[in-house]
């Protein structure tokens, strides 16, 4: 009876999102309310449970969302996001062009949420293939693979960071162990697939292909834009290493890990950030302030999501739902990895977003995490990698990529889709191969 409650709730969630449209987080409080109910749960304790489970997701997730987001404003609004794609794809000339999208779109997807990337990126895309007179889909999907596995495998994006904070992940191990399964999923889903569907022609509407182009003068150099985009993932990274290699007694070891706290090193990029892209090319202080205000705007309703799918975990483990599915999911022949992407992926299929569909199997699948002795970095990776599973057209990418590009459905599922399942299944394998390394 719990298992039909949950699977009904979904469904449920299901219905109002995709169906009648209603928005996602009063989707997920409705969902939790019946949930709660129906599992015979206390009226009061359902609120409460409710209310801790959205505190307790924010209470990390706000720092480190806000930051990125401020972060990701000034990266785009200052042209570092030109520069990188434009210095890149100098560099590389015409014959290595998808190479240099797929680094650009790497670079600029860490900080970058992948709506923001895909608008600020792809008027440059299609300067880039009208300048080469290359096939735009040829030169387009690379970069949008890049962007989609920051997205879906990377902190600090918003579900890596929040599954990664609901099964008490390192940040920072999360971040190295998804750097090694994404390059594979870019190189081979991205240049790679692109390159057996150069024949289908891409023809983007005017109204969508009119780039904003900032002049060399008003960019950041080279340099300075990839450091400052990068500087996230570098303290991290630099931190997480150092944690490995350091003795406990070496002197300033403590520093040297807390500079590298997910919180810290997105604190210390945005002040970096505020100097190198904004006050040190004479923009005023309060013009940068702004753009940082604007910025926080953007992830509100993410922010909303996110909590409401924290109340869903949280309703599932105060009434004892995820214990009962913990159990039974225990006596199954399937490894957890291969479960945990499983039902990411069926959620995906249904409902449509990743972000929504990675949380709620994360709920779903918490107690895996805990009995069966699986690395819980090895699992937002899994879930993350079901969660871009078979986009299709209940998923807004799946639209913003054919109605950027001017496809029809056929042709947006033959590109976009594949893609995507590309992706989601070299992810899903990466991890079960270093489920054995590690």
């Amino acid at each position: 009876m719990p298992l039909l409650i949950v699977v009904l709730g979904i469904i449920l969630l299901f219905l109002l999102i995709a169906v009648f449209k209603l928005n996602a987080f009063l989707s997920f409080v409705i969902v939790c309310l019946l949930v709660g109910i129906f599992q015979g749960m206390e009226l009061e304790a359902v609120i409460q449970s409710i209310q801790n489970g959205i505190g307790s997701t924010l209470g990390f997730l706000v720092l480190i969302l806000g930051l990125g987001a401020m972060l990701g404003k000034l990266v785009a609004e200052s042209g570092a996001a030109q520069r990188i794609t434009s210095g890149l794809v100098d560099r590389f000339g015409r014959k290595y062009i998808q190479w240099a999208v797929v680094l650009a779109g790497f670079i600029v997807g860490i900080p970058m949420f992948y709506t923001v990337g895909f608008v600020i990126l792809i008027p440059l895309v299609f300067t880039v293939a009208a300048a080469t007179n290359l096939p735009l889909i040829y030169v387009g999907l690379p970069m949008l693979t890049s962007l989609s596995v920051t997205h879906g495998f990377l902190p600090p994006h918003p579900a890596p960071t929040a599954i990664a904070s609901m099964f008490g992940a390192s940040i920072g191990k999360t971040l190295l162990y998804g750097t090694v399964v994404a390059i594979p999923a870019i190189v081979l889903a991205g240049p790679l697939f692109a390159r057996t569907i150069k024949k289908i022609k891409a023809t983007p509407l005017p109204e969508f292909y009119n780039p904003v182009v900032l002049k060399e003068e008003e960019m950041p150099k080279m340099g300075v834009s990839i450091f400052t985009a990068l500087l996230p993932v570098l303290l991290i990274g630099f931190s997480t290493l150092l944690d490995y290699a350091l003795p406990g007694d070496f002197p300033g070891r403590k520093l040297l890990i807390f500079i590298g706290n997910p919180v810290m090193a997105m604190l210390i990029s945005v002040l970096v950030a505020i100097y190198t892209l904004g006050l040190s090319r004479g923009k005023k202080m309060k013009d940068v302030m702004d753009t940082l205000s604007i910025s926080i705007s953007s992830i509100t309703m993410v922010l909303l999501i996110i909590a409401g799918a924290g109340a869903l975990k949280q309703i599932l483990v105060d009434s004892g739902v995820s214990d009962y599915i913990g159990t039974m999911l225990q006596g199954s022949n399937i490894p957890p990895l291969v479960l945990g992407w499983l039902i990411a992926t069926i959620l995906r299929v249904s409902i449509g977003s990743a972000t929504v569909a990675g949380l709620t199997a994360a709920g779903i699948v918490l107690p895996l995490v805990s009995n069966t002795g699986v690395q819980p970095e090895l699992m937002v990776l899994a879930i993350g990698s079901g969660s871009l599973m078979l986009s299709h057209v209940n998923d807004g990418g799946f639209w913003l990529f054919k109605e950027y590009f001017n496809l029809s459905i056929r042709e947006t599922l033959r590109t976009w889709t594949v893609m995507e399942t590309l992706v989601g299944i070299i992810g899903i394998t990466g991890v079960l191969i270093m489920n054995q390394i590690l």
